[in-house]
């Protein structure tokens, strides 16, 4: 399993999945099941960033990764 996420698209996740997160439990932008759809939505833009690898991003073919 090798990158297909560049560093752009990398800071991009980790800013989304930290504003998905903050939103959810610290700063209650979100209330009732929308809590747990940016919670889902924050875990795995963080676990794609971190990990460097997008299953959807595979299946539909993009590379945003130069290596």
């Amino acid at each position: 399993m090798g990158h297909n996420i560049g560093n752009a698209d990398r800071a991009l996740r980790a800013l989304i999945g930290i504003l998905a997160l903050l939103g959810a439990f610290v700063l209650g932008w979100f209330s009732g099941w929308m809590v747990w759809a940016a919670v889902v939505v924050g875990v795995i833009m963080l676990v794609t960033a971190a990990m460097g690898f997008c299953p959807l991003y595979r299946l539909v073919g993009i590379n945003t990764c130069r290596i």
